[in-house]
């Protein structure tokens, strides 16, 4: 296993048949526009050449650096991608998008980011916990974080709210969740760049 690429690699997320997600830093196009592709290696390490995904990024006309920050793989193979970019396979994505097992595009899932997700999350319900520097999520307001349900809606019952970037999320056996980023404040108290919320999205107050 020795493979080489030439963009940095910004995540990774395995398969259940053992086969590695890439996600990498973008690189102009020849069109001028911002291009992040997806792979899939196989075990190996070598190209899996049957699943290649375009990401793209061009906003306001002007060209931005694309990136996929984070990759999720849920229990029906589905693949979440999260990132910087406002197109996937050629279709309209903005920041957030879901693709099938074999790289296609999930028509069903397309909510969308106000800006930068940087880290997903799976609750054991299927729930999709976002942070990213966002202020909108799903067409609705979220500071920093929000959750999505199973088909991409935004759930009105979780807003805690953060003054700056998520940028790790992670789901305990007992369903609380903790939050890493570059904030001073979680859930409207002052928490410095690590809290822990109830599953319903209040501050867990026995998190020091």
């Amino acid at each position: 296993f020795n493979r080489g690429l030439s963009s940095p690699v910004h995540t990774l997320a395995l398969q259940s048949d053992g086969k590695i997600l890439v996600g990498i830093k973008g690189y102009m196009g020849t069109d001028w526009k911002q291009r992040c592709p997806i792979y899939r290696l196989n075990t190996d390490g070598s190209t899996d050449l049957t699943f290649l995904v375009s990401v793209e990024g061009f906003v306001n006309g002007i060209v931005v650096y694309t990136v996929v920050e984070t990759l999720l793989v849920q229990a029906d193979g589905k693949i979440l991608v999260g990132g910087y970019y406002d197109e996937m396979e050629g279709e309209a994505r903005l920041n957030i998008g879901r693709l099938n097992s074999d790289g296609t595009l999930d028509d069903t899932f397309n909510p969308g980011a106000g800006f930068r997700v940087y880290t997903l999350a799976l609750q054991e319900d299927g729930k999709i916990l976002v942070g990213g520097a966002f202020n909108t999520l799903g067409g609705e307001t979220r500071a920093r974080i929000g959750r999505l349900n199973p088909d991409g809606t935004i759930d009105d019952s979780f807003n805690p709210g953060a003054d700056g970037s998520v940028r790790a999320l992670a789901v305990q056996a007992d369903d609380k969740i903790l939050v890493g980023g570059s904030f001073t404040e979680l859930g409207g108290e002052t928490h410095y760049s690590i809290g822990r919320l109830n599953t319903d999205g209040t501050l867990d107050n026995t998190f020091p």
